[in-house]
């Protein structure tokens, strides 16, 4: 049953609409207990990086279908332990304050993208890591599976800065209130277009690749990939038309109070 495509591609959905609602509940968690509760969601749950990063090595020479499966999960385990520390607030970036009022589009740019530098360079970092490890591998799914991720959040982040329609923070936490001030709410902006057109163009090569492999474990992995790819371009849709993308978690999370000072922030970008 795992060999085939249209499991792996509703198994790729639901790892991910499960993981990321773990992520968004262990934060609002995190954030009924203060900045030590969200320092010990980091720390409790450094085991899943770890047995990430072995399943990710411990793949690289094997192309078979559970290796492919084991890959995905393993770079997933890994992306989703340093969301976890950005929106805990403990990896995010030099700036922590709310946006200057009438300053110029290039410094807020500019202010905006320091309040995610540090994120973003982890990130990096284990992208060029797992681009290095997996150089000449047989198995390069788990390091695809990351590029994805990596290059969807890049996209969204950028695009949130310089401007869309709807703006989304029901779930930014407390430590990260200061990031409403710094994205832009705009009909359009120049990046979104090139964003759609580089996530469709990307889910159309692994739907290519698919087509043509023989082997099932690449079959398998190719439908993980074309589902991942096209979640993020879903995602970048959700940031422009009028979808009640939160919906799809906020049943299932605890209610956390927002100061007043947040709930304006809100109600300024919405």
């Amino acid at each position: 049953m795992l060999s085939s495509p249209w499991i792996a591609a509703l198994a790729a959905l639901f790892v991910w609409w499960f993981s990321t609602g773990a992520i968004l509940f262990a934060v609002r968690r995190a954030d009924h207990g203060g900045p030590h509760a969200r320092l010990w969601a980091c720390l409790m749950t450094l085991p899943i990086v770890v047995l990430g990063v072995a399943g990710f090595i411990d793949t690289l020479a094997n192309p078979s279908l559970a290796a492919v499966y084991v890959a995905f999960l393993s770079a997933l385990a890994i992306w989703g332990w340093i969301e976890l520390t950005f929106l805990t607030g403990t990896i995010t970036g030099p700036v922590t304050s709310h946006s200057v009022p009438n300053v110029s589009e290039g410094e807020r740019f500019i202010r905006a993208w320091g309040t995610v530098a540090y994120h973003e360079m982890l990130l990096g970092a284990v992208m060029v890591a797992m681009v290095i490890l997996s150089w000449g591998a047989e198995n390069q799914f788990g390091m695809w599976t990351f590029a994805v991720l990596f290059a969807a959040r890049i996209s969204a982040k950028l695009n949130l800065y310089l401007g869309v329609r709807k703006v989304n923070v029901e779930f930014i936490p407390e430590p990260l209130e200061h990031l409403p001030s710094h994205f832009r709410t705009a009909r359009m902006n120049w990046l979104f277009p090139m964003s759609i057109t580089a996530l469709s163009f990307t889910t159309a090569c692994w739907l290519e690749r698919l087509w043509v492999s023989e082997s099932q474990a690449d079959i398998v992995g190719f439908a993980l990939l074309s589902a991942l790819s096209a979640l993020a371009l879903l995602e970048h849709w959700f940031m422009v038309l009028p979808l009640p993308d939160e919906k799809l978690w906020r049943w299932m999370l605890p209610e956390r109070p927002q100061p007043a000072q947040a709930t304006r922030l809100s109600e300024e970008v919405q």
